[in-house]
């Protein structure tokens, strides 16, 4: 992933057509399915990429679009999604990274708005510059929000993705600082298949006839 347009696609095409069966498995909890629609919309991402690998980066459409999802959205999806399928306990204790998560979306929302985002193809990965003033707190309420609501959740299956995520997130930083929101996007997309797991793990029992 995130090394060829070939590679997005086909991964892109297989996170996604997993997603459609997570969301299947999630179709008779409505309060999962944003969190089960999560390896969708990754799914989707990465084909953005590889649409923006064949247009060799720059500022058009696909550029903007991956934009869009990786920043804005994914910080507010995220822990909204979190949160609606939390166990009533934990909401509370959600509505932090939820808060983070907006006033972080806004942020970028308002960044993509103003100034030109652009992609610079760069060996094997892509690199995205968006020229934000102040990185430090954008990329920590970027975290707490995504990675934050998972690790806040409760629920096994869900703090075992977001530690995966935060691992992630770490080796892509150290390996690739220029790149990093390109391999870190790539690889949620690939630990995101654990949704598919927890949402089957969630179905409702089917009452059995005496």
């Amino acid at each position: 992933m995130c090394w060829s347009a070939t590679a997005d696609l086909a991964a892109g095409t297989g996170i996604a057509a997993v997603g459609v069966v997570s969301v299947s498995l999630a179709a008779r909890r409505p309060r999962d399915l944003p969190l089960a629609a999560l390896p969708l919309l990754l799914g989707a991402h990465q084909i953005v990429e590889a649409a923006l690998w064949r247009q060799g980066g720059g500022t058009g459409p696909a550029t903007v679009a991956w934009a869009v999802i990786a920043l804005p959205l994914l910080a507010l999806w995220v822990p909204a999604a979190v949160l609606c399928a939390a166990a009533p306990g934990a909401r509370r204790r959600l509505l932090i990274p939820l808060a983070a998560g907006g006033a972080t979306a806004a942020v970028l929302a308002y960044a993509l708005a103003t100034r030109p985002v652009s992609a610079e193809i760069r060996g094997h990965t892509v690199g995205y510059a968006l020229g934000l003033p102040q990185t430090g707190p954008v990329v920590a309420g970027y975290l707490l929000a995504t990675v934050g609501s998972l690790l806040l959740s409760g629920e096994r299956g869900l703090v075992l993705f977001g530690v995966l995520v935060a691992a992630g997130a770490a080796v892509c930083f150290v390996l690739w600082r220029e790149e990093y929101v390109s391999t870190w996007c790539a690889f949620a997309a690939v630990c995101s298949l654990l949704l598919t797991r927890w949402a089957a793990r969630r179905r409702p029992v089917r009452a059995t006839a005496a």
